[in-house]
């Protein structure tokens, strides 16, 4: 017993002693484990040149809670759905939800969000600038999923407010987050392109309140070519990190086309930040200058000074909802995508310039404090968007379309990004919608994707899962 206890000192003090080596961790890598079948026959039609079920920007349309993964989508009778497995099973369980989609638009995805105070699921869906449409389950569902039921009768009826609470008319983008306490919050924008806010609600367990709108549509921006005095803020996400403080990077979308070198670019420009902490009340620069508050009529502009970490123009066809996550240090990351100048200064067709010329670049945050931007070397051959994964050691994975996978690794200070799978068998239509909970939870990078069609056949929804250093 002496002798292990002296072994074990002896460990302990190595590691901690100055000038011995440790380990390297790992770099970045992936395993493919397979996939599974959602639905055979799930709905298909290209919309906004996407698809209803895998648009990225969806948060969470496939999440992972204790030992269980969840799904939702819309089967090829237009039926909401949402499923569950055991993590390492091979089928779904399946439930049909008493709501059918109202139009072929592909912003109308599902999103789920975890009530870890009292162990619901919550869904709100089908909305582009319109009502929305939401359900809750009953409490402790996601508590005990093996001994509780599954079944439609698990969830309430369909509601067009919060348990009573209307936000808006207008309204889009729905993106559940949950709290450090275990609160769940929805992000969402009011109001349409071009001409929108963003605003958050928050549910204590109990009971949903609105916290109000955070940015403001108002302001003029001045580009070479022309002005905009009316816009709305694209977020790439909206992500706690581990001590608690709420990230938000974003891009602007102008309402007046005047801003742009030709008509069939696009305007969004400029890549920008914001954090809060305190919970989404008021919201920072990066410098930590507070430059808004919810609820109030001070809420984040254009005109408000430190915004922007990446300045671009709108003639670059700069894609927005990219991607973002945080590192174990609290340090934001971001995918952004656009055409860069070495293609040329003015896009003319922003979808058909993105998939000749388009890249993604992965910006950060370093230790210092300032903001670094790398190209992943990898065309995107697509004008849809990529996703940002971290992994454990901090390694950084971008989910790029077709379900491709690029890596780069922490010790290089992200410089070595290489393409690790290139989605060989997978035939992807284009995003894919990435479990963000399940690279916590067991290390796997998890995502759902939809198989390439044609019109409007329907074709296979699956979840594709690889193993990432343990």
């Amino acid at each position: 017993m002496r002798r292990r206890t002296v072994l074990a000192t002896a460990v302990l003090a190595a590691v901690a002693a100055p000038g011995v080596a440790r380990a390297a961790e790992p770099g970045p890598s992936v395993t493919a484990r397979g996939t599974t079948l959602l639905d055979a026959r799930a709905i298909y039609f290209v919309s906004y040149d996407g698809l209803v079920n895998n648009n990225s920007f969806q948060k969470n349309g496939l999440l992972t809670y204790k030992g269980y993964q969840y799904a939702a989508w819309y089967t090829a009778t237009r039926d909401a759905v949402v499923g569950r497995r055991a993590l390492g099973a091979t089928t779904w369980s399946a439930v049909t939800l008493p709501h059918r989609l109202k139009s072929d638009d592909s912003h109308n995805v599902v999103s789920m969000g975890v009530s870890k105070t009292d162990g619901r699921l919550h869904l709100n869906m089908d909305s582009h600038s319109d009502g929305f449409f939401y359900l809750k389950s009953v409490a402790g569902l996601l508590d005990s999923p093996a001994s509780t039921g599954w079944s439609a009768s698990a969830f309430g009826g369909v509601q067009t407010t919060l348990d009573g609470l209307a936000l808006t008319s207008q309204f889009t983008y729905p993106q559940f987050v949950a709290t450090p306490e275990g609160r769940l919050q929805l992000s969402y924008r009011a109001g349409v392109s071009g001409n929108g806010r963003n605003a958050l609600a928050e549910y204590d367990g109990s009971t949903w309140r609105a916290l109000g709108e955070w940015t403001s549509s108002t302001g003029t921006y001045t580009s070479a070519h022309g002005s905009s005095s009316a816009r709305n803020m694209y977020l790439h996400g909206i992500d706690y990190d581990a001590s608690g403080r709420l990230h938000a990077f974003f891009t602007w979308r102008e309402q007046n086309g005047a801003v742009m070198c030709d008509g069939g670019g696009i305007t969004n420009h400029d890549t920008g930040y914001v954090h809060s902490t305190d919970r989404g009340r008021t919201w920072r620069n990066d410098a930590g200058t507070l430059v808004g508050t919810t609820g109030t009529t001070d809420t984040v502009g254009i005109g408000d000074a430190g915004l922007v970490v990446d300045p671009l123009d709108p003639d670059h066809s700069l894609m927005n909802q990219e991607s973002q996550a945080t590192d174990s240090a609290g340090r934001p990351h971001a995918i952004i995508s656009y055409v860069p100048g070495r293609f040329g200064q003015c896009t003319t067709g922003y979808v058909a310039d993105r998939t000749a010329h388009g890249r993604a670049f992965h910006v950060r945050k370093n230790a210092a404090g300032s903001w670094q931007k790398t190209e992943i070397p990898v065309p995107l051959d697509s004008s849809q968007r990529t996703r940002l994964v971290l992994d454990r050691y901090d390694n950084a994975y971008a989910v790029l379309p077709y379900g491709r996978i690029a890596g780069a690794s922490r010790a290089s200070g992200y410089t070595d990004w290489t393409l690790l799978y290139d989605g060989g068998g997978l035939n992807a239509f284009g995003e894919v919608v990435v479990d963000e909970w399940r690279v916590r939870g067991d290390n796997t990078l998890s995502f759902l994707y939809q198989e390439k069609s044609t019109g409007t056949t329907p074709s296979a929804l699956r979840v594709a899962d690889f193993a990432l250093p343990a």
